[in-house]
């Protein structure tokens, strides 16, 4: 089988990660994957932040759990947090940082690492506290949170739903 197409139906998402620190050669293997996504018109309209600060993880995720209105790591453990943002003033934004997203799930599988995209991104980048991350970041600019690919070596494998039979429909 084509190993694209293999590591397309064989990513899953993982929500139990181990403690153990994902080296940085790969982390940075992974944010350059996402790099290359398409985006409307070439414009690259996404940026990713690369978070393995413990600190600035947790702080995330506190807030993250707030909006959620748990106090449960919404992060699932998960040792790395790597945040795609948007420029609010492109037409495309939203698709383009989705893009993104899928192409850091699907290297982060091709190298045996485990992923997860948590919401919320979009209302935490907007709460004063999330703008003043930004901005202690040097991130200034008009940006939307499009999502947290979270980023860990799996402490249990994801499950697979079947596919659903009205999935595609062929027209000849």
């Amino acid at each position: 089988m084509n190993e694209v197409i293999k590591n397309i139906e064989e990513r899953r998402s993982i929500k139990k990660y181990k403690e153990d620190k994902v080296p940085k050669e790969i982390i940075e293997k992974i944010v350059e994957a996402g790099t290359y996504a398409p985006s409307g018109m070439g414009r690259q309209s996404s940026i990713i932040i690369d978070i393995t600060n413990k600190n600035l993880r947790d702080k995330l995720s506190k807030l993250n759990a707030k909006i959620m209105g748990t106090s449960v790591d919404p992060f699932y453990g998960a040792p790395v947090v790597l945040v795609v943002l948007a420029k609010k003033d492109i037409p495309t934004h939203v698709y383009d940082g989705s893009l993104v997203m899928e192409n850091l799930m699907l290297a982060a599988n091709s190298l045996g690492i485990g992923s997860c995209w948590i919401h919320r991104a979009k209302e935490e980048f907007e709460t004063d506290e999330g703008k003043e991350i930004l901005k202690s970041l040097g991130i200034e600019e008009e940006y939307e949170g499009i999502g947290h690919c979270i980023l860990g070596y799996k402490a249990e494998e994801g499950s697979l739903k079947p596919r659903k039979d009205n999935y595609v429909y062929y027209i000849d």
